[in-house]
């Protein structure tokens, strides 16, 4: 596994705690409801949704929650190198129907497509071969019978979705969910991007959580000090070596 899933790997740094803190707000926000499918996505590339998604899956996993993280970042899906995965087949395999003849699986069974991970409870779908029309299957009427097919076998679903100002995958798949939450990082996101993404998912009827934010600098006395509240949350990414 690679060094991004400090959950798992580091789990008394503050980047894990961070990430347990932000399990936790969901928690609270659904405990009266049975809300389990959530998108992530972000305004454009580069604010770390991945690295949150793979790492608040493992902080779910840990509480013996069984977790399916379905990569739907059909273009650049990362989840497969995040937890050392078969690339393909994925999502948009089963959504388009082409599967290479080199796999073994019932290419209309969805289950066949689960992966497992080195974490227990958690599992992967990648994101597949790179269609030539992502935006499409994901509109299918396949893909919402997907989610339904998946609701009793899974105690959370976590869609990992493009940036939603860069294609419309996102916005079609935050309709599909029970709630989206938007990526952030310091320094990077520009407030009127952030804007335009909340905007943008609210007017096609989905319906945003929160906000992340992603790649603050932790010090010892921040993280003391550190307070959530709202729909503000805070996640931060250890400094990538050269």
């Amino acid at each position: 596994m690679k060094s991004e899933l400090v959950v798992a790997n580091s789990p008394k740094s503050p980047e894990a705690e961070m990430f347990r803190s932000l399990r936790t707000n969901i928690q609270f926000m659904n405990a009266d409801s049975k809300k389990k499918v959530m998108q992530i996505t972000s305004t454009v590339p580069g604010e770390g949704k991945s690295y949150v998604t793979a790492n608040l899956a493992t902080a779910f996993a840990q509480i013996n929650k069984k977790v399916l993280i379905i990569d739907v970042d059909m273009r650049k899906g990362r989840q497969y190198s995040i937890f050392n995965l078969n690339p393909r087949p994925g999502i948009s395999n089963f959504l388009s129907g082409v599967v290479d003849s080199d796999f073994s699986l019932d290419k209309d069974d969805i289950e066949s497509y689960i992966q497992s991970t080195d974490i227990e409870n958690l599992f992967v779908i990648t994101s597949g071969s790179v269609p030539p029309n992502p935006s499409e299957l994901l509109v299918s009427n396949k893909m919402s019978r997907v989610i339904d097919s998946l609701l009793d076998k899974f105690d959370v679903l976590i869609f990992d979705a493009p940036p939603c100002l860069i294609v419309a995958d996102a916005l079609i798949m935050s309709r599909l969910v029970d709630f989206n939450l938007i990526v952030s990082a310091q320094n990077i996101t520009k407030m009127e991007d952030l804007a335009k993404a909340k905007n943008a998912i609210e007017n096609v009827n989905g319906k945003v959580a929160g906000v992340i934010l992603n790649k603050v600098q932790i010090t010892a006395k921040t993280y003391e000090n550190a307070y959530y509240y709202g729909e503000k949350i805070s996640a931060t990414k250890p400094k990538q070596r050269k």
